[in-house]
């Protein structure tokens, strides 16, 4: 309270109410609570178990209508000063401070009671002298006893409860913090556990990690127009590495690629050969020698849910290691790079789960044997608005009995060959329909005709056109496959092979 040490004015009346501080703008003061209108409880009551008004707790029992409250906030224990100038006084702050006649409402500032942050004042009765009322609970100070013997043993006997106290005190406190010490346990104080020996099992994960991660490389490629990242793996100790045609295209006619080897050793590389058409490219690294190279697999020995590894650079996290399962089989997807979404670029992927994201291109997708059985190349995710998409669990991979076909034809050659029927087609319901037939081809000689709609190419059965290119694509040239058409007619088709690039 801001003037709590003024002196008191006198009220002019015994029942008037004069205004009370507390109110701070422009020094003006705060209006004293309004009486409640004739028949509704006094909201300064706090009975019934409901909260009183200006904070005062609920349950605290009725207040006798002659206490008025302020809710000013005030030390919890109440004091009493000795009446000034003959009038009774309780909790005043200051001099000549005095207190209100019973029932007049009258709220001198600051009165602690010790109700939270509720104070009250109590008002002498009328007419009294030097009488005033307590709070509930308040006892009355007891008159001094008389000064002689029994002053003195009070006394020794209070300093004997003193020294006991302390004592009884003090040997509580240090028997409490023995026995909480002496019981605590602690992680630090444990030993450190023995340091673990290799004991990989074959066929884990971390078995296969081992094997394959100084085998697969990161692949960083420099061009005039901007700058990119992928995967790869050794092929051989002399530094020819596999990866995604994809991944180096834009630097195949221009550009700078660098080799990143899992020891951070560096190298640069050149374009040995790629094939659009199947998303797979050669490179060579210059001036290496002894690299460790990876083992190569069936991927026609793989069964669905069959446990794979994936390995990689995603976003340009070299070495990282995903694992998961075989999902599907000879899913027809096209291949990445400037021809996406071409007929010419479908693959005949395996779909794993394991998270193949964006920098994983060009990795091996790898058995539990340790054995590499595809070529990450990609994903599947739902359009990305202004972002770049990333693994949701459907990934795909090149077959290595496709892809080492073509791998070989690029090392010995430098020029591989796409395996072709010779036809164009279109989808319809119930299969592939030929639009054209390739004069000279392997569709022609077969007696194959535009408008025939194949719906079997030897056991795979063709609900689409790029169902069909994909099985075409599983192939390799010179293959004889058994065609069935709408009609159920047969005919039976030796593939041709056409070189690329």
């Amino acid at each position: 309270m801001t003037e709590s040490n003024q002196p008191a004015q006198q009220p002019d009346e015994p029942h008037s109410v004069p205004p009370i501080a507390g109110q701070s703008d422009s020094g003006a003061r705060e209006q004293g609570p309004q009486q409640p209108d004739p028949g509704q409880p006094d909201p300064l009551q706090g009975g019934s178990g409901q909260a009183g008004a200006h904070g005062t707790p609920a349950g605290l029992g009725d207040v006798p209508a002659s206490h008025s409250f302020s809710t000013q906030s005030s030390p919890a224990q109440p004091q009493v000063h000795a009446p000034d100038a003959g009038q009774a006084q309780l909790g005043g702050s200051g001099p000549g401070q005095q207190l209100p006649t019973s029932g007049s409402g009258q709220l001198p500032p600051s009165h602690p009671l010790g109700l939270g942050s509720t104070t009250a004042q109590f008002g002498a009765e009328p007419g009294s002298t030097g009488q005033y009322y307590l709070p509930p609970g308040y006892q009355s100070p007891v008159p001094p006893r008389p000064k002689g013997r029994g002053k003195v043993v009070a006394g020794v006997a209070a300093l004997v409860l003193l020294v006991g106290g302390l004592s009884g005190g003090l040997g509580g406190y240090l028997g409490y913090t023995f026995a909480n010490e002496s019981s605590a346990v602690s992680s630090l104080d444990a030993p450190r556990p023995a340091s673990q020996t290799s004991n990989t099992q074959p066929g884990s994960v971390e078995d296969v990690a081992n094997k394959l991660l100084p085998s697969v490389v990161q692949i960083q490629v420099v061009t005039r127009t901007g700058a990119g990242e992928g995967s790869g793996f050794i092929i051989s100790s002399n530094g020819q590495i596999v990866t995604n045609n994809h991944v180096i295209e834009g630097a195949a006619n221009g550009g700078n690629i660098k080799v990143v080897f899992q020891d951070g050793r560096t190298a640069a590389a050149k374009v040995l050969g790629r094939d659009p058409s199947s998303d797979i490219a050669v490179i060579q690294a210059d001036g290496v020698s002894n690299l460790p190279v990876v083992q190569l697999g069936n991927s026609g020995d793989l069964k669905i849910g069959q446990g794979v590894v994936a390995i990689g650079s995603p976003f340009e996290l070299s070495g990282t290691v995903t694992s998961g399962i075989v999902s599907s089989l000879n899913r027809p997807v096209s291949a990445g790079g400037e021809n996406r979404n071409s007929q010419a670029t479908v693959l005949n992927a395996i779909q794993t789960d394991a998270a193949i994201n964006p920098g994983n291109s060009g990795g091996p997708l790898v058995n539990m044997q340790g054995q590499v059985v595809g070529i990450n190349s990609a994903i599947y995710s739902p359009n990305q608005a202004g972002g770049q998409a990333g693994s949701v669990g459907i990934g795909f991979a090149i077959p290595m009995d496709q892809a080492r076909r073509t791998i070989d034809e690029i090392v010995k050659t430098g020029k591989p060959k796409q395996t072709v029927l010779g036809v164009k087609v279109e989808s319809v319901e119930g299969g592939a329909k030929i639009s054209e037939v390739t004069p000279g081809g392997a569709a022609e000689k077969a007696g194959l005709k535009a408008g025939d709609v194949i719906t079997k190419f030897g056991d795979r059965r063709i609900d689409q056109s790029d169902t069909l290119v994909a099985a075409v694509r599983s192939k390799a040239p010179g293959d004889k496959v058994t065609i069935t058409l709408s009609d159920n007619r047969t005919v039976e088709a030796t593939l041709d092979g056409v070189e690329v690039g």
